[in-house]
């Protein structure tokens, strides 16, 4: 501060020298304009280096030197603070700082030096021979992530049955396995699915993009599927998000030859493919509006099967429905659509499944028999919602309508979760399967079929009954251990008065209910079931 002074103009500095006389030292007013104009840095060399040759030359050692150059600016040091202090009492500071601004060149800032980081970039340049363009940012890119390592399971031994069944075991939609892979990026699963809101913001190549990955990912679960020994697979609805929609709806031919890669997969290996729309699909209702959309619904299942070269065991299964308060009329409906209305090709893939709740197999048995769709029978709804006639008798009677089509029986096993008491709660799905049905066991009706395993574990239930009976191959390294602490609860049931409510609805007919009475559990969509439950 105080050699700052030095190079102010002499115009301003009387003003000053009268209020601080200490600051007229003799050498100063005989230093030079030129002088004045350097840097305090600068100057103060220049008369340190004058003091110290005058020392020398009157013959004192120059050793002592340097406590005089320190004495020195000792001294010069208290008087600036000094002059600092009363030059602030005085409010001058704004009128110096304009006076040093005006006379004293300030140094260039120096440009401080961006850490090197994960956002951090790199200029590209072009080499003298080449032609000049702009210079481009190229951002580095991120190290990936060290993957954990895979946890150690502990695989309990189960109880050893024995069985006479021959058939195929699959599961529904999902594996668990693949989609539980870290990082998330890796995770392979054929639901990716959005909202009408995202196709309005993206368009709609975006949309058809997602149902691209599905299939791909289609793709990676069958060669999965294989080298575990599981050859019966049902696809998810959800393959292409929103194919069906009267505003939205699109055709697949644009991923024609992906779905005809992952189909000729399949029937290499001899894995069987299905299909179950959801429970929004109404054969008998009174709405010609969801009769539509139920057709376009299944159209689109059907093209998806026919694009994969999937034989006439790609069956597409839906439920009798809704009753809307008139059973026999209902009944009626559903009868004059399959006959009527449904084009010829959707047909030849329908078959009809008994429920837990409206249409037990009493009531399809005879629609099935009259128009020749056959029947898939599901133990776990049958026990539910009885009928008066055997399982024996009723899969016996169904499968003979397969073989008059020449497709291969199939059939849907699933149990009901532990502890559950309300029929809301033993509509959800457990788990695992503990066992095989009995029926499975007798000659000519369960030996040669295919079973559908309806359970949360998807892959894992269906490996479990490998074991128990030790009907394939099991790989250790593809077991996980079942979850100790099962609830009976499904997710957003709510209360009783909630789920009779909901129960209500589907028994009523769905599709003019709403979303705000009823909802479908995540996890019964990806089994297909569409098990319906408050929100």
């Amino acid at each position: 501060m105080y050699f700052s002074w030095l190079s102010l103009s002499r115009r301003r500095l009387p003003s000053l020298y009268s209020k601080f006389p200490y600051l007229q030292r003799p050498w100063s007013s005989t230093l030079s304009m030129n002088s004045l104009q350097e840097t305090p840095s600068a100057a103060s060399s220049q008369r340190r280096s004058a003091r110290l040759r005058t020392i020398v030359n009157n013959g004192t050692s120059v050793v002592t030197a340097a406590p005089v150059a320190n004495d020195i600016r000792q001294k010069r040091k208290r008087v600036s603070d000094k002059v600092s202090v009363e030059i602030e009492d005085a409010g001058l500071s704004s009128e110096l700082s304009a006076i040093e601004d005006e006379f004293i060149p300030k140094a260039p800032k120096k440009k401080r030096k961006k850490k090197a980081g994960k956002e951090a970039s790199e200029v590209v340049k072009v080499d003298a021979d080449e032609e000049p363009y702009d210079e481009v940012e190229v951002k580095k890119a991120r190290r990936p992530r060290k993957p954990k390592p895979e946890p150690v399971y502990i695989i309990q031994d189960v109880e050893r049955r024995e069985t006479k069944f021959r058939g195929r075991l699959g599961y529904a939609c999902l594996n668990t396995i693949l989609r539980n892979k870290k990082p998330a990026s890796d995770a392979v699963f054929c639901s990716r699915t959005c909202r009408i809101d995202s196709i309005k913001k993206n368009g709609m190549d975006w949309v058809k993009e997602l149902g691209r990955k599905n299939v791909q990912d289609l793709i990676t679960m069958i060669q999965w599927n294989e080298d575990n020994n599981i050859r019966f697979l049902r696809l998810s609805s959800e393959m292409f998000p929103f194919a069906s929609h009267p505003i939205y709806g699109y055709s697949l031919d644009y991923c024609s030859s992906l779905l005809a890669e992952a189909g000729a997969l399949a029937k290499k290996y001899g894995h069987r493919l299905t299909t179950h729309p959801g429970q929004f699909t109404q054969l008998g209702s009174p709405k010609p509006g969801v009769i539509e959309s139920s057709i376009r619904e299944l159209e689109y299942h059907c093209q998806m099967l026919d694009l994969m070269g999937v034989g006439k065991d790609g069956v597409t299964i839906v439920h009798g429905g809704g009753v809307y308060d008139d059973k026999p009329g209902t009944i009626e409906r559903i009868k004059t659509t399959i006959r009527d209305v449904l084009p010829q090709h959707v047909r030849d893939r329908l078959v009809l499944e008994n429920d837990e709740l409206c249409y037990n197999a009493d009531d399809l048995l005879p629609i099935c028999e009259e128009l020749d769709v056959p029947l898939v029978f599901d133990y776990h709804h049958d026990a539910l919602k009885p009928s008066s006639i055997p399982p024996a008798a009723i899969i016996k009677r169904t499968n003979a309508i397969f073989a008059r089509r020449g497709i291969r029986p199939k059939q849907h096993l699933s149990d009901p979760r532990p502890g559950a008491v309300t029929l809301m709660e033993r509509r959800a799905h457990a788990d695992r399967c503990e066992r095989l049905p009995d029926e499975l066991d007798l000659e000519g009706i369960g030996i040669d079929v295919d079973l559908m395993i309806e359970a949360k574990d998807k892959e894992q239930a269906v490996l479990q009954l490998y074991r128990i009976y030790g009907l394939e191959e099991v790989k250790y390294e593809s077991l996980r251990p079942p979850n100790e602490n099962q609830t009976k609860e499904t997710k957003g049931r709510k209360s009783n008065k909630k789920a009779k409510k909901g129960e209500q609805a589907m028994i009523d007919g769905v599709e003019g209910e709403g979303e705000d009475l009823v909802n479908v559990d995540e996890d019964n969509v990806e089994d297909g079931v569409g098990d319906m439950v408050h929100a």
